[in-house]
């Protein structure tokens, strides 16, 4: 039987919360009792949409002053997080040339972020 059918709600919650991201996508799509619970819930994106936040803040709390959902706002950034996480960070300080850049390493990113990314290099 389907867990997720026979316990209370808030149960079913808390174990898909221990889920990273890429997994709770890919419940979501396990089963329409399990797509149901997932998408309903603004507690388990809030959780994932924060960690997102760490690094991308101006453009979390742009997309939720804007209305977004959790899930929304969590989605249009996850990957413009990771990838300015690894510029912050200076993973690509030292690169020889652009055909030098893994595939993910580009991302669509505002004038305010490349500033950042700028001054962080600078910084170095």
């Amino acid at each position: 039987a389907d867990f997720v059918s026979l316990l209370p709600l808030e149960i079913s919650c808390q174990i898909f919360g221990d889920l990273d991201a890429a997994s709770l996508c890919r419940a979501a799509v396990t089963c329409k009792g399990w797509h149901r619970v997932i998408e309903s819930s603004q507690w388990l994106w809030r959780h994932h949409c924060l960690s997102v936040r760490a690094v991308c803040q101006r453009e979390v709390d742009c997309d939720r002053g804007n209305g977004y959902s959790w899930k929304i706002t969590f989605l249009r950034n996850y990957w413009k997080s990771k990838v300015k996480q690894e510029w912050l960070s200076g993973k690509y300080s030292n690169i020889p040339s652009q055909n030098s850049l893994p595939e993910k390493s580009m991302y669509p990113m505002d004038v305010d972020t490349w500033g950042e990314i700028l001054e962080a290099e600078l910084e170095r």
